[in-house]
């Protein structure tokens, strides 16, 4: 999960050095952590949430698979 993400925000961003995505394992549910450079915020979050909300969907897809739950959370 967490290099899932991490491959899609590199593509996203134009500071792919700056990505740092941590995980978070809890008894059921996993959190992934993305934090990106300030000045690829908007990028990530896309208009109106919607690249945000597409890698949302995404992870959901490929949590399922797994039979887990995966939780995206972008951090400032």
């Amino acid at each position: 999960m967490k290099e899932l993400i991490e491959h899609i925000a590199k593509a996203l961003v134009d500071y792919p050095e700056k990505v740092e995505v941590n995980e978070v394992e809890g008894q059921q549910t996993s959190v992934i952590e993305l934090k990106v450079a300030k000045e690829d915020l908007g990028k990530i979050i896309g208009k109106q949430g919607r690249t945000a909300r597409a890698m949302r969907t995404i992870l959901s897809a490929a949590s399922t698979k797994l039979k887990k739950r995966a939780v995206l959370e972008i951090l400032e």
